[in-house]
């Protein structure tokens, strides 16, 4: 499994970076392999980033990779599972899947279409419901709603990117969407972006904020927010005191686990950083991942 490399189709989503953080890094622009995995852990962390990588940029130089190796969906949590197999039709965004008490599954955002993977998520349990973050993650959403029977949910100021939505958000007030987990509307990286929270322990925060590597704490992509800085502020004023989980799950950008009490710290001091924010031309490379 010598001379793993990864080819000039990377976009630099960071997605291989968060599996395989000690074996890939970012350099000019794009990830690139520091050293070949020296044990089987380290290959099977790299296998997640194999497996995980929107555009299959990361290759062994003789063969295929190790099929065996494909470790989707993959637990995170006693409650939730990481899909992989990211797509690019969602910029490389993660997708979930949350474990309810009664047996069923949601998915949070879309991996890949393929029936052999829909497959692999129906065996945890039926998919009851397919929910949206946002506009920039709908690719796939109905297709995967209608192949497990599932409701598909957006909030109504992304709607016109998934018009077909069986399931329509409205307003700025959290709703209950299912036992034990709640919709918070956050718009801000878009006019319809929602936060899904589930037992009061797992945040999915689509776009709006993320872990960062770089800095060590939560952070919010100010230079890739589309629709505006200041509302994401009034969002996360709005509903930081109205959240307590443990681990944030975003679409783009790494997820963590802290204590509760910790976690919601780190949010109140996100709340007041963003507050200092103004809006900047989108810059993709400017994202401290």
């Amino acid at each position: 499994m010598d001379g793993w490399y990864v080819d000039d189709r990377c976009t630099n989503c960071d997605v291989a970076r968060q599996f395989a953080p000690d074996l890939i890094t970012e350099a000019d622009g794009a990830s690139q392999i520091i050293r070949q995995p020296r044990d089987e852990a380290e290959t099977r962390r790299l296998h997640a980033a194999v497996f995980a990588c929107p555009t299959r940029s990361i290759r062994p130089r003789s063969g295929r990779p190790d099929q065996s190796l494909d470790p989707f969906p993959m637990a995170l949590d006693d409650g939730v599972l990481i899909c992989g197999h990211n797509s690019q039709h969602t910029a490389g965004a993660n997708s979930y899947l949350l474990l309810r008490p009664s047996g069923s599954v949601m998915m949070i955002d879309t991996p890949r279409w393929s029936r052999e993977l829909a497959a692999r998520y129906t065996a945890l349990g039926p998919v009851t419901d397919v929910l949206l973050t946002h506009r920039d993650h709908v690719a796939h959403g109905r297709r995967y709603a209608d192949h497990f029977g599932a409701r598909l949910w957006i909030h109504e100021g992304d709607l016109d990117a998934a018009p077909d939505a069986d399931q329509v958000i409205r307003g700025l007030e959290p709703v209950e969407i299912g036992e034990g987990v709640t919709a918070h509307p956050l718009p801000g990286h878009t006019q319809g972006s929602v936060l899904y929270l589930a037992d009061d322990r797992y945040c999915f925060s689509g776009d709006s904020f993320y872990w960062s590597r770089t800095t060590g704490d939560l952070e919010v992509a100010e230079s890739v927010t589309w629709y505006s800085i200041e509302e994401l502020a009034n969002s996360l004023a709005r509903t930081a005191p109205q959240l307590r989980f443990e681990w944030v799950l975003p679409g783009h950008g790494d997820r963590h686990h802290l204590p509760a009490d910790e976690m919601s710290q780190r949010l109140q001091a996100l709340t007041e950083r963003t507050r200092r924010l103004h809006p900047q031309p989108i810059d993709f490379t400017a994202v401290r991942w």
